[in-house]
């Protein structure tokens, strides 16, 4: 062997030790690897912190929470026409809802329909025969329709009901007003003042029948 034959055999011995050594230190691209995390909570794609917190979409309405939304905001407009679409749509679901009941009857009130009013409180009564709210409304709307005795009746009632409720007392004082029997409306009227002051009109008419 010559010294330049024995020169390139020790090339290609080194050559071949640098290229094994290469191969099992892994420092060399791995197959469908593009990218490798630096930190646990790195991500390949839009997401690039899990630590994130992401907002959840709020709960779907059902059909009747929407209706009972869109008979609020109707009402709130004073919008009656639109309200008794939506609460007439929502009693179709739940007939016996109390709630959507009286917001019909108030409703009704408001739209003049005095005698489709009486039904429905007439029908709160018969599901809850304390429900003072429905006991009142029936009172003002016989009064409406010129049964004094039965409003007076059922002003009592709700009275008896939540004697600390000052609309009932206010409302009643209205009723006895308007018949006439003054000197008792003003009793109530300082009544429903005496346990709410904020009610403006009750003092004026304190002030009117003293």
């Amino acid at each position: 062997m010559s010294i330049f034959q024995f020169l390139l055999f020790i090339i290609a011995i080194i050559i071949f030790l640098l290229f094994f050594k290469q191969l099992f230190s892994g420092d060399f691209p791995k197959r469908g690897v593009d990218f490798e995390a630096k930190r646990s909570d790195d991500n390949i794609g839009n997401i690039t912190n899990m630590n994130k917190s992401f907002s959840t979409p709020p709960p779907k309405l059902s059909r009747i929470e929407q209706l009972s939304e869109m008979a609020d905001r109707a009402l709130e407009k004073k919008d009656f026409i639109e309200a008794d679409k939506a609460i007439s749509s929502a009693l179709i679901l739940d007939k016996d809802n109390i709630e959507f009941l009286l917001k019909r009857g108030y409703t009704l009130i408001n739209l003049n329909r005095l005698d489709e009013a009486k039904e429905v409180y007439q029908h709160i009564l018969e599901l809850n025969p304390n429900e003072d709210i429905a006991l009142v409304s029936l009172a003002n709307i016989y009064h409406k329709l010129g049964n004094d005795k039965l409003s007076v009746e059922y002003h009592k009632k709700a009275i008896e009901l939540d004697p600390q409720y000052a609309p009932h007392y206010f409302n009643y004082a209205n009723t006895l007003y308007y018949m006439g029997r003054k000197s008792e409306a003003l009793e109530n009227y300082r009544k429903a003042y005496e346990l709410d002051p904020s009610i403006d009109e009750a003092k004026r008419m304190i002030r009117e029948l003293s």
